[in-house]
């Protein structure tokens, strides 16, 4: 999933206060070898300053003077990047990734309530699924590129004539369902939509605060995920320590699940050091649906608890990771910490974890 909108909050809230008008770029089709796919957002200020990548820093500045042009028009307008052609090299990028981007630019500001960032915005704070959709090209008249579209019940889009809106209705509530851009028409149709379903930041649970859960939870924050450190004891269960976390809970092991909400989770990871700790979390974690539950030790460790767990451990077939973390190498607890978010990361995007 590419549409998040963490990256761009600090910039579009500035912009927002301040009553400017920004520019939103949106990746729309890409072919070949690019940095980023259909999706993608990077949001431009007057002033030059930007939110979000759309390559590695190569297209940045030619997209900031289009983006003026659409601040100053309004009008919406579609850019094709094509990195392996001999254009790249009029360009002056020489970037030589052997593929093309389209990205659509569009004018948000206070004529268009702000749309999407302010749907994406307000979903974001209040972790909630939501899906806009962007009009590339378009022969209506009333429905001009550029145009913002809300799924119905949602207020601020632009009206959709009534022809269409069954279709991109429709379209919408598949990219909500996959959570994954869709596309409506090819290049040569006259009607061109892409659906942008908001990607939601993982929710992870990290149960033990000690020494080495600081830099986990370092790495989990400059993801933007939402993090909870659960631990028994005082001297680690303080904010203090954790100034990244969404909340940080004292209470004993056997409490988690009268404590915390354990559904809304995505991952867990206990790192408590502590045997019984670890088999009264286990315990709990084996009656949810956490898809990664991550124990940290070695094997003959999780072996001891598995078989002190009994019957229940059979709940946490293919979710528990333990001996926890790919194997990147290092013992340092920052590398440790490298390790168990690559593999979270990895797990949750259905990727192996291994060599491209």
């Amino acid at each position: 999933m590419e549409t998040l909108i963490a990256p761009l909050l600090p910039l579009y809230r500035r912009e927002h206060s301040a009553g400017r008008a920004v520019a939103l770029a949106v990746v729309v089709h890409t072919s070949g070898s690019t940095y980023r796919k259909p999706g993608a957002l990077m949001l431009i200020a007057a002033d030059g300053e930007y939110a979000g990548l759309l390559s590695g820093g190569c297209l940045e500045s030619d997209l900031h003077e289009h983006a003026l042009q659409v601040m100053a028009s309004g009008k919406a307008k579609v850019i094709t990047y094509d990195t392996g052609g001999s254009d790249d090299l009029l360009w002056g990028l020489g970037v030589g990734c052997e593929g093309s981007m389209q990205i659509l630019l569009l004018r948000v500001g206070p004529e268009n309530g702000w749309q999407p960032l302010a749907l994406f915005t307000d979903a974001h704070q209040r972790h909630e699924r939501v899906a806009a959709a962007v009009v590339i090209a378009s022969p209506e008249s009333t429905l001009p590129p550029g145009s913002v579209i809300l799924m119905e019940g949602q207020s601020g889009g632009a009206p959709v004539p009534l022809a269409l809106h069954d279709g991109i209705q429709s379209l919408l509530r598949r990219a909500l369902e996959n959570g994954r851009p869709i596309a409506l028409g090819g290049a040569t149709d006259g009607l061109r939509v892409l659906a942008l379903p908001l990607a939601l930041p993982p929710r992870l649970l990290l149960l033990g605060g000690g020494p080495d859960a600081q830099p986990l939870a370092d790495f989990a924050a400059r993801l933007a995920w939402r993090i909870t450190v659960y631990d028994h004891r005082p001297a680690y269960a303080q904010t203090g320590r954790f100034p990244q976390a969404e909340q940080v809970v004292l209470g004993r092991p056997e409490a988690l699940a009268e404590t915390l909400d354990t559904r809304r989770f995505d991952a867990a990871v206990i790192m408590s050091h502590h045997l019984p700790s670890d088999l009264a979390y286990l315990r709990t974690l084996s009656a949810t649906h956490i898809p990664y539950v991550g124990l940290l030790g070695p094997a003959v460790r999780r072996e001891k608890l598995l078989a002190d767990l009994g019957a229940d451990a059979a709940r946490l077939n293919g979710r528990l990771r333990a001996p926890i973390g790919l194997n990147i190498g290092g013992r340092a607890p920052e590398s440790i910490a490298l390790s168990i978010v690559a593999e979270i990361h990895a797990r949750l995007h259905g990727a192996p974890g291994g060599p491209f």
